[in-house]
Parts: C-alpha cells; sequence; structure tokens
C-alpha cells in the first residue's frame, strides 16, 4: 500500500544529529530546551523556547514548513506558516534524541540560570 505524501514532509530525511545543529556550532549560547526536527531535511534545531530558536529559524529560512518534536514520547508536527498543529507520518528513525542526553541540554552547557534564560 502507498503512503500518502504530505508536501514539505520527506519521510525518507535522517536527522542531521542528536542535537541542535547551530548551538553545537558555537551559534548562540550552545544549549537548548527542547529539540525540533524538520520534516522536510532533518535538520535538529532547539525549540522557541530556547534562547537561539534555531528550530524555528532554519524552517522560515529554508522555507521548510513543518518541525516535529525531536523528544522523547512526542509525536506531533507544528506548521510554522500557519501557526497550527497536526498529526503526521512517522519520520525515518531516530525519531528523538538519546534518553541519555538531559533536558535542557546539551550536559555540561546549561549555566544555572536556564530558567531565566527561556523565551
Amino acid at each position: 500500500m502507498a503512503r500518502h505524501q504530505i508536501p514539505g514532509i520527506d519521510l525518507a530525511a535522517m536527522p542531521s544529529g542528536e542535537g541542535c545543529v547551530e548551538c553545537l556550532a558555537g551559534d548562540g549560547p550552545g544549549w537548548w530546551m527542547h529539540l525540533r526536527r524538520c520534516a522536510a531535511c532533518g535538520h535538529i534545531g532547539c525549540c522557541d523556547s530556547s534562547p537561539s530558536q534555531h528550530g524555528t529559524k532554519h524552517a522560515k529560512q529554508a522555507g521548510h514548513p513543518f518541525l516535529t518534536s525531536f523528544e522523547p514520547g512526542e509525536d506531533w508536527f507544528w506548521n510554522v506558516d500557519t501557526q497550527e498543529y497536526y498529526e503526521g507520518p512517522e519520520l525515518a528513525a531516530p525519531t528523538s534524541h538519546p534518553l541519555t542526553q538531559p533536558v535542557p541540554g546539551p550536559r555540561g552547557a546549561v549555566p544555572a540560570d536556564w530558567e531565566q534564560q527561556l523565551h
């Protein structure tokens, strides 16, 4: 049975890594609250509560409207254009960061006053 293709979602796109690409590369303070995965290309970015909000920045700059959670146990999709939640298909594994990775993360990079830095 063929799967229905949703424009803006690539079922085969692999996650770009286990953490926010930009935070790990030194863009911003280098830590995140939660992670988001681009459903079009697999880019992993930080959520909008995080100081740098790289997930939404990527989606808007790349023209990739759908983000999904990259948190264990979460399977929702968010459309940055319509500002609505959606149910979507299962993407290529892994569908979340490792359970051993703390939230906020990454280990060793989260400041003591992290709660005051959230959006």
